[in-house]
């Protein structure tokens, strides 16, 4: 706000976290009154039933995305407003958190004097900003690698078609570091941002680089490669979890349009050889 010299009255947040939980869903509603035309009650009435009995108790909804419109089994209509049927279907992806961790969240932000537009999927967030218009009319996987959870997202025809998010992260292989090397969870962070790489091709085995001991006080070299062979195997097992998940998520041959990899752990030089 100092730099920019404006005030910050309000702001989009993203939420993300093993909470998290997505689910596809379908609604279907008669169309009524005198003419067979739909209305815009008419669309809000089938995405309301789409949404009915998905969200629990314990649960915050935090997205109900629109896919598709079906009108007397026509099936790829992204706006029905103004059609004529009998029938009216939506499949719709429904995106909901821990109602503990929402409410936390806001009330953080609320303490920070700020007012909340939007609470926003981080991933999705990610993914507007990231993702072409044609890549995800093409079919695209985003990987979203954050600190303590991988989030993944998958667009078909435009739309958010599936998503997950996975209990590891870049703090697993920040810990596999400091487990490898005997050294503290900060210096860890340190060596991997600066010498650190999922790949051998892309490092010197000659390169030599100083590790401090847990308490500070001594010192000793490791060489770039042995770094290598400590992340290399969770970065490996980091995309096997990803493979796995869009394979359970019966999509694997509608992403032509690859993988966007994003998140703070993908400027890991080797990451996309890796993937």
């Amino acid at each position: 706000e100092r730099m920019a010299g404006i005030r910050i009255n309000s702001a989009f947040v993203s939420i993300a976290g093993s909470h998290i939980t997505s689910v596809n869903s379908k609604g279907v509603i008669a169309i009524s009154g005198e003419s067979p035309e739909i209305t815009e009650n008419d669309i809000e009435k089938v995405i309301e039933a789409a949404k009915a009995g998905m969200v629990s108790s314990e649960e915050e909804l935090i997205h109900t995305l629109c896919r598709e419109f079906i009108v007397d089994g026509q099936s790829g209509i992204s706006d029905p407003l103004g059609m004529s049927g009998a029938r009216l279907e939506c499949k719709v992806h429904i995106v909901t958190g821990s109602i503990t961790a929402v409410q936390n969240l806001i009330k953080c932000v609320e303490g920070a004097g700020l007012d909340i537009e939007e609470i926003i999927f981080g991933t999705l967030a990610s993914s507007n900003a990231i993702l072409s218009n044609a890549e995800k009319e093409l079919g695209v996987l985003v990987i979203d690698i954050g600190a303590g959870t991988t989030e993944i997202a998958i667009f078909v025809e435009g739309g958010l078609a599936y998503s997950a998010v996975l209990p590891v992260g870049g703090i697993q292989i920040t810990n596999d570091l400091a487990v490898g090397l005997r050294t503290s969870l900060e210096e860890a962070e340190k060596i991997k941002i600066s010498y650190g790489s999922a790949v051998e091709n892309s490092v010197s085995p000659e390169k030599l680089v100083e590790i401090s001991s847990i308490n500070g006080k001594d010192k000793c070299n490791v060489s770039q490669k042995y770094l290598v062979e400590i992340i290399e195997p969770r970065v490996s097992e980091i995309f096997s979890f990803v493979g796995t998940e869009v394979r359970k998520s019966g999509r694997y041959n509608m992403i032509p349009g690859g993988i966007v990899i994003t998140g703070g752990s993908s400027l890991l030089p080797g990451i996309s050889e890796i993937a």
